[in-house]
């Protein structure tokens, strides 16, 4: 799965990272990182359910 997180709109609500902590960070400031590359095999369920809990809607999967 490809993650791609647009930095300029997130709140840093840190739902993302409560969700899939394997794959989810938040910088210093609060801004979503990811903790490998953007392409991840496994945890599927728990980086859709962090897209969804997204508040700002900036995590988009493919």
């Amino acid at each position: 799965m490809k993650i791609a997180i647009d930095h300029d709109g997130c709140i840093g609500s840190g739902e993302c990272v409560l969700a899939a902590p394997e794959v989810f960070d938040q910088d210093d400031d609060g801004i979503v990182t990811l903790v490998g590359s953007d392409e991840v095999d496994g945890h599927d369920e728990a980086i859709r359910s962090a897209a969804h809990a997204c508040p700002a809607r900036i995590i988009s999967l493919s």
